[in-house]
C-alpha cells in the first residue's frame, strides 16, 4: 500500500515562505501527485498537481505565481514552495497520489489514491 509523509508545516506571518515535502514510501511509480489543503470548515481543495512522467504542472487559480510544486530528480518526493503567503493560505496541507486518471479532473479527490496525514499551515496577519 506504501505511506506518504508530508513535512516542512509551521507558522509564518503574511508575506512569509515555506517550503512543504512529501516522501512516498513503498509506493509504486505514480502517475501524478499533488497537493490539497482543507481549512476548518471548509472543503478540501486542489492546490498543485505534477504529472511526474513529464513534469507538467497544474495550478488552482488562488496559488498561481505565489506557489511552486516540483519532483526531486529520482521523481519521487514532491516539494511545494509557498511564497508570499497569505492569512487565507491557512489551512491543513495534505500530499496525495494518483497511479492513473479516472478521467476526474486533478482537483478530484477520486483522482488519488494515497493520502499522507498532512502538515499545518498558519500564516497570521
Amino acid at each position: 500500500q506504501g505511506q506518504l509523509v508530508e513535512s516542512g508545516g509551521g507558522s509564518v506571518q503574511a508575506g512569509g515562505s515555506l517550503r512543504l515535502s512529501c516522501a512516498p514510501s513503498g509506493t509504486y511509480p505514480p502517475n501524478s501527485m499533488a497537493w490539497f489543503r482543507q481549512a476548518p470548515g471548509k472543503r478540501r481543495e486542489g492546490v498543485a498537481s505534477i504529472y511526474t512522467n513529464s513534469g507538467r504542472t497544474v495550478y488552482a487559480d488562488s496559488v498561481k505565481g505565489r506557489f511552486t510544486i516540483s519532483q526531486d530528480n529520482a521523481k519521487q518526493n514532491i516539494y511545494l514552495q509557498m511564497n508570499n503567503l497569505k492569512p487565507e493560505d491557512t489551512a491543513m496541507y495534505y500530499c496525495a497520489l494518483s497511479y492513473y486518471t479516472d478521467g476526474e479532473s486533478w482537483t478530484s479527490e477520486y483522482e488519488y489514491h494515497l493520502w499522507g496525514s498532512g502538515t499545518q499551515v498558519t500564516v497570521s496577519s
